[in-house]
């Protein structure tokens, strides 16, 4: 349903004001950890150890570009609000349409907005996010980064703003700068399979010390009923140096492609997927089944046993090459039509969905789950499979590792969440460490400081039941903050 302006119409905001005037934003030293005193104590010693640790960020969607070129932040709204998925989501589930927001539609048309009335309106929404790992990602934020030391709301919004553009033409805010400050030991993007990586040459021939590598991501070649398939299939030729026309110079443009990607120092390899089937086709029905995407005649069946066959070769493709395999299930993407078709993707509209493990992965664990050459790392939106099939997975196979609490769950209860239903069955050394999974470059060292406070929270209860001892929590804790994520990635094998 729509107005008449054409605007997206969505219920009336419940609150469209949050002033409360001038506040103090204090930020407390013991923030999330548990209010009894033993627990408290112990949280504090493990967490102390492990803040100025180098940040490992394994996995994560920052556009290489961005540290290529090295330019100057956009403004406040264009570099916090307009990206964020987070935000746009519950700004838009209290009334807020994103054509107010500023957000370009699918067309490339865009509403005339100017920057700090959007600034404005988020200020006077803010409230929406207490309680939320978004306010106390961004309230670290405004605090640490940006000097900020009042409250966001509808009074202190003009304020705010400027200060945070001031802070931005600062040299000391160049993306570089940043990365040096936050302490990024090493930083991983993720790339389509046919993408040339000039922005990683870029970084790598400019001199500069930071490491940067590409993750190889080859959804957009498997999606065989997209739309745009077969365009993604020229360009994988084009790349590849060889023609795609059949089954077998798909598989070989493929294996191309991550040599490739290993050369300009990638680990790692990146796939979504909605359901986690696996199942390996016989060479001949797989040919077949290639020959009819090429044709334009597959179907929804032919994708899912296509997306299950390849979820196989990918695997047989790291056990050769040597890189990590991350799988992220679960996420029905765009599942408002509404959003997607005037905004495009990527505007908070996709949603979990229960997700099953145990007989899904069942042939590829069975294919390559013992082979000490290949890592797994399996992540999920559905925490109900944690304690009944991930856990016990991850804890007999030794190729497979849990990946960190993702997207929904990438939070204060979520990660508590986490290591209650993973610990006891899998351990800590069976999961893969954190990765912050962003494309918000500000946010990096705030998302690991929760990490971080949340895991020492949760060590030390441990330590005041007198299940570890503080040596061995501080052990974890350090291996949870640096070491597994190392390890996990085969980052400390790189020259």
């Amino acid at each position: 349903m729509t107005q008449a302006d054409g605007n997206v119409l969505v219920k009336p905001s419940v609150g469209t004001r949050n002033r409360g005037g001038r506040q103090p934003l204090v930020l407390d030293d013991d923030r999330y950890f548990d209010s009894d005193k033993a627990i408290r104590r112990a949280a504090r010693e493990i967490y102390n150890q492990t803040r100025h640790l180098p940040l490992v960020c394994p996995h994560g969607h920052v556009d290489p570009r961005l540290l290529s070129a090295n330019l100057q932040f956009p403004e406040p709204t264009a570099l916090l609000i307009v990206p964020d998925h987070y935000i746009l989501r519950m700004l838009y589930s209290q009334g807020v349409s994103l054509e107010r927001l500023g957000i370009p539609r699918a067309d490339g048309s865009q509403a005339s907005t100017d920057p700090r009335e959007v600034w404005q309106i988020f200020a006077e929404h803010w409230y929406l996010f207490r309680g939320t790992p978004t306010g106390v990602w961004l309230d670290h934020e405004l605090y640490d980064l940006f000097g900020v030391r009042e409250t966001l709301n509808g009074d202190s919004a003009p304020d705010i703003y400027d200060q945070i553009s001031e802070r931005l033409g600062s040299p000391d805010f160049l993306p570089r700068r940043l990365f040096e400050r936050f302490n990024i030991e090493v930083l991983a993007t993720t790339d389509g399979a046919t993408d040339r990586l000039e922005d990683h040459t870029a970084i790598r021939d400019s001199g500069w010390k930071g490491r940067v590598l590409p993750t190889f991501r080859p959804d957009a070649v498997f999606r065989i009923i997209a739309p745009g398939w077969k365009t993604e299939i020229e360009k994988l030729s084009r790349e590849s140096g060889m023609e795609v026309v059949t089954y077998a110079s798909f598989i070989q443009s493929l294996e191309n492609r991550r040599a490739f990607f290993r050369a300009m120092g990638a680990t790692s390899t990146d796939h979504a997927v909605v359901e986690p089937f696996t199942e390996r086709l016989s060479d001949r029905d797989a040919e077949r089944l290639f020959a009819r995407a090429l044709s334009g005649d597959a179907d929804a069946d032919d994708q899912c046993r296509f997306d299950a066959h390849m979820l196989m070769e990918s695997a047989r493709m790291s056990v050769e090459d040597g890189m990590v395999m991350q799988l992220h299930p679960g996420a029905v993407r765009d599942h408002n039509e509404l959003v997607s078709s005037r905004f495009g993707r990527d505007k908070g509209g996709d949603i979990p969905r229960a997700t099953e493990y145990t007989g899904n992965l069942r042939a590829l664990l069975n294919a390559h789950g013992n082979d000490s050459r290949f890592t797994l790392v399996v992540f999920t939106l559905d925490e109900s499979a944690y304690a009944r099939e991930l856990a016990p997975l991850a804890g007999h196979y030794p190729a497979l590792r849990l990946g960190p609490p993702w997207w929904f769950h990438d939070s204060i209860e979520g990660m508590m969440r986490y290591r209650s239903s993973v610990t006891e069955t899998a351990g800590i050394y069976n999961t893969a460490g954190f990765n912050d999974d962003t494309r918000a470059f500000c946010s990096i060292a705030t998302r690991h400081d929760l990490s971080r406070r949340v895991d020492a929270n949760w060590l030390g209860g441990l330590v005041a039941r007198h299940i570890i001892g503080p040596s061995d929590a501080h052990e974890m804790g350090r291996a949870l903050a640096y070491d597994l994520a190392r390890e996990t990635y085969k980052l400390d094998r790189l020259p």
